[in-house]
């Protein structure tokens, strides 16, 4: 309850784009406004200065002195009431030395200006604005004017009051139609928002439709190219995620229950029937030699299921880093340096000086991924063969190629695409008896797949199995 109360926004989105496209109109219409208030206050008092300076000059036409040298206006020169614009005017015409020679009467005898100000109206018209006695503010011009020989300063000036009173109640009309017009963008903001985010409310509902049991299912995508169309499309890639490792979860609980139920069972039997013979010791120890060798495979498959779950839930960028593979296959024929022994196999290298290149990949799983591919080809080497390693620098500079060269009895027609599949052994008579688990080459193809690489067996080796693995290098 506090938190909502304390909340600086709606939880509603389109309740918070259309406030926020109201303040921001908001802001641009009172920006607006004030730009035309002051412009058009500006373009009036300009007109009055335009309309003072023509009148001054009329006036100066119409003023005279009479017989007794007083200054007068001729007040005959209009033709029509209506255009005697005079009467509306404040005027005052004073000599050199401040000394008023005329006053009109709408001054009702107030001074226009104040003294005489140095150089005032010598050149061009003076424009300001002044303070009559009675508070009211004027826009004065002055200028030099010479009549009969005597110089004169004519001051004209208007009574700013009704332009300001206009000005207020043209601020008043603005200050009343921005609200109103805020009102109605506002109504029209909330039904645009309403339309635009009814897409995201039809993807939410189906969203929320999707359980483990629906993972097939996807958000429909009405324009892939707009905004929603991508949120749509990486939702559904986050789908098609999850719906591979649901698949992957899946597959690899069915396969374990599958392989470790024969070696269980295996034991389970062995021991069952050493039990119930009342066997002597030389069976005792033959049964107990057979539980350890289904225990040893049993382990061996254990072993491989968990190397297949961490390399299925490593993600690509996890555990990176840059190193020479190079070196990295030399640390591996270290470790089977006694299986090398044992078959009398000798490994041969060729083209180490392009193996120098890096690859960044996750280090431990791509060792364990050349583990496996160099004890396959051992376990299948005769006695006193041949086993190569070639690096070779392919046309595409950002690709190594790796190529293992046994001299075994190699893959079965038919085989070379199915031995990466998980618990896929050969039935062939020269491998059969050498068959593991199954998964060596599984946990291979799946490591190198996910450090951007490839793996496959030539078909067109005619002697033995050679084994071409590709991994992108680095600079």
């Amino acid at each position: 309850m506090t938190s909502r109360l304390l909340s600086p926004l709606p939880s509603n989105l389109r309740i918070r784009l259309t406030l926020w496209y109201v303040a921001v109109l908001a802001v641009l219409l009172f920006v607006y406004a004030a730009l035309v208030f002051a412009f058009q206050y500006v373009v009036l008092t300009r007109q009055i200065v335009h309309d003072e300076i023509q009148d001054a000059g009329t006036v100066e036409g119409l003023l005279f002195f009479d017989q007794q040298g007083r200054l007068q206006l001729r007040q005959d020169y209009y033709s029509r009431p209506q255009t005697h614009l005079l009467i509306d005017r404040l005027m005052e015409v004073r000599d050199l030395s401040g000394d008023i020679l005329y006053r009109s009467p709408t001054l009702n005898g107030m001074p226009l200006g104040g003294p005489n100000r140095s150089g005032e109206g010598d050149t061009s018209f003076d424009e300001r604005i002044v303070r009559l006695q009675d508070g009211s503010h004027v826009l004065l011009v002055s200028h030099i004017h010479s009549l009969q020989g005597r110089t004169l300063l004519i001051r004209l000036g208007y009574n700013l009051a009704p332009l300001r009173q206009r000005m207020i109640q043209f601020l008043l009309l603005l200050l009343v139609a921005v609200p109103v017009a805020l009102t109605l963008a506002g109504i029209a903001g909330n039904t645009v928002a309403r339309r635009a985010l009814r897409p995201l409310e039809r993807m939410a509902a189906r969203a929320e439709g999707i359980t483990a049991g629906n993972l097939g299912s996807r958000l429909d995508i009405a324009n892939p190219n707009d905004e929603l169309g991508h949120l749509a499309r990486v939702f559904n890639h986050l789908l098609d995620r999850l719906e591979q490792a649901f698949a992957q979860l899946h597959r690899f609980t069915a396969d374990a229950a599958h392989e470790l139920r024969t070696p269980l069972a295996a034991l389970r039997t062995i021991g069952e029937v050493a039990l119930e013979k009342g066997q002597d010791s030389e069976e005792y120890r033959e049964a107990l030699g057979s539980i350890l060798e289904e225990s040893a495979r049993l382990n061996e498959t254990i072993s491989g299921l968990l190397m297949l779950a961490r390399a299925e839930t490593t993600q690509p960028a996890d555990q990176q880093s840059v190193f020479n593979p190079a070196e990295l296959i030399d640390e591996v024929l270290s470790l089977l340096d006694v299986v090398i022994e044992e078959r009398n196999v000798t490994v041969l290298q060729e083209g180490k000086a392009a193996g120098q290149a890096s690859v960044r990949a996750a280090r431990a799983l791509l060792r364990v991924a050349i583990l496996n591919v160099l004890h396959n080809a051992l376990k299948f080497s005769p006695n006193g063969s041949t086993l190569s390693v070639a690096y070779v620098q392919s046309e595409d500079p950002a690709v190594l190629t790796i190529a293992f060269q046994d001299q075994g009895p190699g893959i079965a027609p038919g085989e070379h695409r199915r031995v990466f599949e998980r618990f896929f052994t050969s039935s062939a008579r020269g491998t059969a008896s050498e068959s593991g688990t199954g998964l060596g080459l599984s946990v291979a193809k799946l490591v190198i797949d996910r450090v951007g690489g490839e793996i496959w067996f030539d078909e067109e080796v005619p002697e033995g199995a050679r084994c071409i693995i590709t991994l992108p290098t680095c600079k």
